[in-house]
């Protein structure tokens, strides 16, 4: 069954493994009949700072409300970063606290009543992130990294599965292994999964 795919590259540089993870992804989805946007981070323009925090919102850039609506549109979420100091590229964490706002992701329930309300039920995600370090080696000296994503983010707003594939170490990967994590990607791409 063919799903409608958003694909976010979080990596600011799409000349990057990173971004032919995400061209593989697409590749595969495009193939399979899947319907895809995408997104490069890199060449989108919005504010990632919040200068006054959430006390006043700063209205949202062109690009911000793209990606509020390519995220609303797909059934199949798709986010591609790099492990920087055990979280995602700071420009990533800037679109997220930009775009992923209450209204928008989530509302939390007024008048005393504990909760909110999950925005974005009946959709799934796929994370893939790329680091030097292998994830078990990553997890065990510094912790759980891709909670705040996962689950912190795209959980509390109702997404679900939210699945996370981790390639590593990048750095010095051969040209097989690099082959052989591109076809995963695309056959993931394929799936949509």
């Amino acid at each position: 069954m063919s799903k409608k795919v958003f694909i976010l590259l979080g990596h600011p540089n799409a000349d990057t493994l990173s971004g032919s993870m995400a061209g593989a992804y697409e590749a595969g989805a495009l193939e399979a009949g899947h319907e895809v946007r995408r997104m490069n981070i890199g060449e989108m323009h919005f504010d990632p700072i919040l200068h006054m925090g959430y006390k006043t919102m700063q209205a949202l850039e062109p690009d911000l409300l793209t990606f509020q609506a390519n995220v609303k549109w797909c059934d199949h979420f798709v986010i591609i970063y790099p492990n920087w100091w055990s979280t995602m590229p700071a420009i990533l964490k800037g679109l997220i606290d930009r775009a992923w706002l209450p209204g928008f992701a989530f509302s939390f329930y007024k008048n005393g009543r504990w909760g909110w309300l999950r925005r974005l039920t009946g959709k799934s995600a796929r994370i893939i992130i790329l680091g030097n370090t292998h994830p078990w080696v990553t997890w065990a000296l510094f912790g759980e990294f891709t909670n705040e994503l996962a689950r912190a983010t795209l959980g509390f707003a109702g997404i679900a599965p939210v699945r996370v594939k981790c390639f590593a170490p990048t750095e010095k990967v051969t040209p097989t292994r690099r082959a052989w994590w591109l076809k995963q990607v695309k056959d993931l791409g394929r799936r949509a999964r």
